[in-house]
């Protein structure tokens, strides 16, 4: 089956006629969709019949199963067909994720990324997940991300990334809106009041105050919006597990979409910076800043086709700084939702209290008077 690399480019009088949504649904819809659910308790069998759907000539004895166990939203089974070598990837969203993720968004993203061969293709939709194509490379460790050479490769490829436009913004102008704010302030309504488990409950009434965020959210915003940090297509999750290596072509290419959005900049930078700490939090790995400004020059490089000026250089430093502490703020808030609807084996209060801490450690510093 060809992927799907549809692209929403209306013209003459269509680009009149059809409203942006359904275009969009449009898109969607060229991908087929299995109307089948996948089991947790059953997970090889469900990605076999998604498998044997698409690719009926594929034997059931002829796979290699394997589950994927580093995410911490999803299920993942890469399913390889050992004659030829050949491995996709079938993803089982996570329990009420939707809760957290735009579903729809996710599959514009890997259409629209796929058809700029900055991931593989996708080839299927079914009732709670997706299945798509696999990256062959090594997984980065969070060691790897801070290695000039590595690095390197993240930056251009990140650069690549921000120019990358959605079917509905193909022309640039005016500039795509960002999608963070809703979605943070979304989330912070979506925090739950009380958690059943009485271990989380006791969690959260001891360190969060549900109030003081909001408020301290609205700070933050007003503080960061002027950064004016440009808003491009972003990751959002480059943590280590997203990162994937290619040491012959001597590149990095980028998985998982579902947080794809239109962001600032130094947001989605920010945010890779935090990952250096990894699922551990060790905070103490965050780069300094003579690694940031070489980072800072091999993306802009690749960003803007030439060298950049110190001047450039230190803005977006100052836009990172800043913007690292909303990527803290983001997945606290993340982590207090997931403690409430996830049944992976993950302790997402403690996690959400380790942001926050970080969160407040680091605005001390970023920002001494203005928050």
């Amino acid at each position: 089956m060809p992927p799907n690399s549809v692209r929403f480019q209306p013209s003459g009088n269509d680009a009149h006629t059809i409203p942006v949504d359904e275009a969009l649904n449009q898109l969607i819809e060229a991908t087929p969709f299995i109307d089948f659910e996948v089991s947790s308790a059953e997970l090889f069998e469900g990605a076999y019949k998604i498998i044997s759907t698409v690719f009926p000539s594929w034997k059931k004895e002829d796979i290699k199963f394997v589950q994927c166990k580093d995410g911490i939203t999803n299920q993942l089974v890469r399913a390889t067909y050992q004659p030829t070598d050949f491995s996709v990837l079938v993803r089982a969203f996570g329990r009420k994720s939707e809760i957290l993720i735009d579903r729809k968004q996710e599959i514009i993203n890997l259409v629209t990324l796929s058809a700029q061969g900055l991931c593989p293709p996708l080839y299927a939709r079914f009732r709670n997940g997706l299945m798509y194509g696999f990256i062959k490379g090594r997984v980065s460790s969070v060691e790897d991300m801070g290695q000039p050479k590595t690095a390197s490769w993240i930056a251009n490829k990140l650069a690549k990334w921000h120019k990358v436009l959605l079917p509905q913004d193909q022309t640039g102008k005016p500039e795509p809106k960002q999608t963070l704010w809703s979605t943070m302030r979304r989330w912070l309504a979506g925090v739950p009041s009380h958690y059943d488990n009485p271990e989380q409950q006791k969690k959260f009434t001891a360190r969060f105050d549900m109030q003081k965020l909001a408020v301290e959210l609205e700070s933050l915003i007003k503080v960061l919006e002027t950064l004016n940090s440009p808003i491009v297509f972003s990751h959002n999750d480059l943590l280590y597990g997203n990162v994937i290596y290619d040491d012959e072509k001597e590149e990095a290419s980028f998985i998982d979409y579902e947080y794809g959005s239109y962001a600032f900049r130094g947001f989605d930078i920010g945010n890779h910076f935090n990952e250096f700490a990894g699922f551990e939090c060790e905070y103490s790995r965050y780069p300094d800043k003579p690694f940031q400004m070489k980072w800072f020059e091999w993306y802009l490089t690749e960003f803007n086709g030439e060298k950049p000026s110190h001047q450039e250089l230190e803005h977006l430093f100052k836009e990172v700084e800043g913007f690292s502490l909303a990527s803290h703020f983001y997945w606290g808030l993340w982590a207090l939702i997931q403690a409430d609807i996830s049944t992976i084996d993950f302790d997402y209060m403690s996690y959400a209290a380790l942001r926050f801490d970080e969160y407040e450690r680091r605005k001390r510093i970023v920002f001494p008077s203005s928050l």
